[in-house]
């Protein structure tokens, strides 16, 4: 049996305000504690059904790999036959590669829930007539909530009051115009959209203007959003991190096809036995292949994120700390990053620069914030400020003044305003707002307001102006109200920079990233601040100038400006589209609602903790400390995974492309495999097992110290130039064995066998740097202990038992002693390739994303977004 409350909007949207309260079991004065406990119990918390990926669905998830069933099939094709060593070390593979897969997703899916646990979204309800902040998830039909500037609406509501709201629905209906809201009942239209009902609003859309007081009618799952997003997919945006490991990808499947399907060919042509010439040509292409690509990423990043979580970063998709390390230019907002962010009153000055009581009293009514047993709440920074300024004391200095109506601040007119009667009982309009906003709507500014605001900004101070006209009229103030006024004077609020923000700027300098502040402050404020920490101030730019600059004249303009002055929330993502439109990696830091359409603009989106629900929603990291020195953190992490991460791609492709071009050459000459399918799945299983350390490997400096990015023709060319030389050795090899040892079959196998997991495996010392290795640039522990163990166990095999097993047999003395002397020849010879290759390679590691690329990855991570899906974690 449906509740008593449980109310479709439809049907509320019909109510007028009392009987909409009525029919939800509610009043203005919210709900008791005890019935609000009891309906939550009935219809759960107020948050989307997401999907939970259970133990045997990650497992189900690394089965449906191509390449493990290929795998599992070339096991079952080999115990068939009767191969069962084949088999046994094919099984092998497949275990390590899912097992290893299978654990760091499923801790990744820990760490996701742990992320999501730490990302709160609050509200302020009304419970037994008192304003208390919830957690958005606490909200039940019935409850009474407050909504203002920058507020996602929590869940499907009802209007009780509103003073100019209007809803930013675009999340719903796709229109980028802002919807007017209103109180009045309407009926509802067959057919209508969910966006059409003006005396509702819905989970999910953005309060852009105004404000209003609303009861909660459907939550979670049964709203429009809700139902919306349990539609959508759950997959998660794609990053140029992942399109470069596609396309890694696509380069192997060529390679690998190439390949095996020749020496196939080949293989029968010299009619050797169809099954073996299958099992030796599918080895090959599993040869060439990097298994554990997937568990080195995967092994990098979840560390990395674990790192960056103990620095308090909180990483929502673990495939943005890649991204986050390609970073070359960094707009940041200046209120709490670059300065404390604690903003405090300090003093009314009239126009000319004394104290003056009057101003505050004025700032203290025009006021959006509101004063509760817990201090100031709603409004901005700078309501509060006042308010804690002026009844922190215990004194109230607007007694005797009663509000008529008010106008709310929106960021496109700069402006508040509000109607009061004064105790004489006339009746005033008061402004306030940003000081040349309001000076240029006052009558007759005295000239020396402009001399006062001048000293003002150039102490770096924040400054609000106040103006009044009298009011005739009855009700709230319009837009159109504010003009002829007369100026009142300033009120002035200090936040004063960072201790450690100077160094911050100074680490992402030296890293490589450029950081410009974008603001809706004044200019000679933040260039002042900017100053203030040891920035260089380079030029400066208003909105008003941005206005008159066509995208080109903007573009040309961006590297030179260091401080973005003025700018609304359209401009801001404006600026951020340009400046990746000349192919920059851009990051944007904001917390409020007017920089969410500019941290989705952004290569990556950067908020905090302490930001609006809209701005961490809309954000692909969130900082629990509004620090840019922990933002530093996270970019070297993310060049730190990179650079890993490329030398297992770099190591791997080179090695296993000379190998198995060795194969295939010595095949042809051959009466017999020169290896056998399962020494060759031996030697890669080892040779991959070496790698697993790589993850814990030390990065050079100058590699840490510029963006990089995956550059698929650069892996090619690299591949290219060292392969060769490694199949050189090879065939070497096969000289030595062949001609001065008189290998039989099983001895040349062992022979190549250790010879080429040798040198492949110590050859990572020499790959890992650009350096000379050991003496400038020395690897980790665990690299060098995992490196050397597989390069020994490759040596001892052959004297073990399980040699016969193998198809291995023990080999002279003599073999190790020329396997030393070609060795230490090879590694010479692959680092007089390495210096020259690296010196004719300009940007090695450099590829920017194509425009299709970057805006795919828009486009994507703004579909995972509206499907209430964070991204945290692998994905499906």
């Amino acid at each position: 049996m449906a509740s008593p409350w449980a109310v479709g909007i439809d049907e509320i949207a019909l109510l007028d305000v009392a009987a909409a309260l009525e029919r939800l079991g509610s009043t203005r004065q919210g709900l008791g504690a005890e019935e609000a406990e009891r309906r939550l119990a009935a219809v759960g918390p107020n948050v989307l059904a997401s999907h939970r990926t259970t133990a045997l669905g990650l497992l189900a998830r690394q089965l449906r790999n191509p390449l493990l069933l290929l795998l599992l099939g070339a096991a079952a094709v080999s115990g068939w036959t009767g191969d069962a060593t084949d088999a046994v070390i094919i099984g092998a593979i497949v275990g390590m590669s899912v097992g290893l897969g299978f654990f760091n997703e499923y801790r990744s899916e820990r760490a996701a829930s742990a992320l999501r646990s730490n990302i709160r979204h609050t509200v302020v309800a009304r419970r037994d007539g008192e304003d208390v902040r919830l957690p958005v998830a606490a909200l039940v039909p019935g409850d009474i909530v407050e909504l203002s500037v920058g507020a996602i609406v929590p869940a499907d509501v009802r209007l009780i009051e509103s003073t100019g709201l209007q809803c930013d629905e675009a999340v719903l209906t796709g229109e980028s115009l802002p919807v007017d809201k209103s109180a009045d009942a309407v009926p509802v239209i067959a057919g209508e959209a969910d966006g059409d009902r003006p005396s509702s609003a819905f989970m999910g859309t953005i309060v852009h203007q105004g404000s209003a007081l609303v009861v909660v009618v459907a939550t979670g799952s049964s709203t429009a959003f809700g139902r919306i997003a349990t539609g959508l997919s759950e997959r998660s945006p794609v990053t140029a991190f992942q399109t470069g490991l596609a396309e890694f990808s696509k380069l192997l499947v060529a390679v690998a096809g190439v390949l095996s399907v020749s020496i196939f060919v080949v293989n029968v042509a010299f009619s050797r036995p169809l099954m073996d010439a299958l099992l030796f040509s599918l080895a090959i292409a599993i040869g060439i292949t990097p298994q554990l690509l997937p568990a080195i990423v995967s092994v990098s990043l979840s560390a990395g994120s674990r790192q960056l979580a103990k620095r308090r970063v909180l990483v929502k998709r673990l495939v943005t700390i890649e991204d986050l390390g390609n970073l070359e230019v960094l707009f940041t907002d200046k209120t709490g990053t670059l300065t404390e962010g604690a903003i405090t009153f300090a003093t009314a000055l009239d126009d000319q620069g004394t104290e003056s009581p009057r101003v505050v009293v004025l700032g203290a009514l025009c006021n959006e914030a509101t004063w509760t047993d817990d201090g100031a709440v709603g409004g901005n920074s700078l309501d509060q400020a006042i308010l804690v300024a002026t009844r922190g004391a215990g004194d109230d200095p607007t007694v005797g003044f009663r509000r008529l109506g008010s106008l709310p601040f929106d960021h496109e007119r700069q402006l508040a305003s509000v109607t009061v009667v004064e105790p004489d009982g006339s009746s005033r309009l008061i402004t306030k707002g940003a000081p040349e906003v309001v000076m240029a709507r006052c009558v007759d500014t005295p000239e020396s307001a402009a001399v006062v605001l001048g000293r003002l900004f150039a102490d770096g101070a924040r400054v609000v102006a106040v103006a009044t006209k009298p009011w005739a009229a009855a009700g709230h103030p319009h837009a159109n109200d504010e003009h002829g006024l007369t100026f009142e004077g300033f009120l002035t609020f200090v936040d004063r920079p960072k201790a450690d923000a100077g160094q911050a700027v100074g680490r992402l300098r030296d890293l490589g990233v450029h950081v410009k502040v974008i603001t809706g402050d004044n200019g000679t404020v933040a260039a002042t601040v900017c100053r203030q920490i040891g920035m260089d101030v380079g030029d400066l730019l208003t909105g008003s100038e941005i206005e008159r600059l066509t995208d080109d004249e903007l573009a040309a303009a961006i590297p030179a400006t260091s401080v973005f002055a003025r700018v609304g929330p359209d401009q801001k993502a404006r600026i951020i589209k340009v400046a990746r439109r000349a192919g920059t990696d851009v990051g944007f830091l904001g917390d409020g609602v007017n920089d969410a359409v500019a941290l989705h603009s952004a290569d990556v989106g950067i908020s905090v903790d302490s930001a609006t629900d809209v701005a961490k929603d809309a954000a692909d990291i969130v900082l629990l400390d509004k620090d840019l020195g922990v933002l530093a953190d996270g970019v070297v992490e993310g060049r730190r995974i990179f650079s890993n991460t490329l030398k297992y791609v770099l190591m791997a492709t080179s090695s296993n492309f000379g190998n198995m071009f060795s194969a295939a050459g010595a095949s042809v000459f051959l009466s017999f495999l020169p290896m056998l399918p399962s020494q060759i799945l031996l030697n890669n299983l080892l040779y991959d097992v070496g790698q697993l350390a790589i993850p814990t490997d030390h990065v050079d400096d100058e590699v840490l110290a510029r963006p990089a990015a995956w550059d698929i023709s650069f892996v090619r060319r690299f591949m290219m130039v060292f392969g060769p030389i490694s199949s050189l050795f090879d065939f070497a090899t096969f000289f030595v064995l062949l001609r001065f040892l008189g290998a039989n079959h099983r001895e040349f196998r062992t022979g190549w066998f250790v010879e080429s997991l040798a040198t492949q495996t110590i050859v990572i010392f020499l790959i890992r740097t650009h350096r000379i290795p050991f003496f400038r640039s020395r690897p980790s522990r665990p690299v060098l202990v995992t490196s050397l163990s597989a390069a020994a166990v490759g040596m001892i095999l052959p004297f073990t038992p399980l040699s016969e097993a193998l198809g291995f047999t023990a080999l002279p003395l003599r073999f190790f002693v020329i396997l030393a002397a070609m060795t230490a020849a090879y590694l010479c010879l692959i680092e007089l390739a390495k210096q020259r290759f690296y010196r004719s390679e300009r940007h090695p590691q450099r590829r920017r994303p194509t425009t299709a690329e970057r805006h795919g990855r828009r486009v994507t991570r703004r579909l995972a977004h509206l499907a209430g899906h964070d991204g945290v974690g692998p994905r499906p």
